[in-house]
């Protein structure tokens, strides 16, 4: 027996519902980073840098060895979703 097709979602799938909730990952944190140093995945402290007019941006360090391991920009609710570089 066959399963209908929902006909908003042609793709049935693990993700076929990702693009109906664009805020779920908004506020996404990162616990634990790859540290090129350390060579291995280690937990990360996450630093304010500066505070910009349309929101904040933050360091990921290492908690092992404290070797920067990327920013994440935090936008005001109003603005753009954050974003991991």
């Amino acid at each position: 027996m066959s399963h209908p097709r929902h006909p908003r979602h042609p793709q049935q799938g693990p993700h076929a519902h990702a693009a109906e909730r664009p805020h779920a990952f908004r506020d996404l944190q990162a616990s634990e980073l790859f540290c090129p140093r350390c060579q291995a995945s280690r937990p990360v402290r996450e630093r304010l840098l500066l505070v910009l007019p349309d929101g904040e941006l933050h360091e990921y360090r290492c908690a092992a060895c404290a070797h920067s391991l990327g920013t994440r920009t935090v936008t005001s609710r109003s603005s753009a979703k954050p974003s991991l570089r």
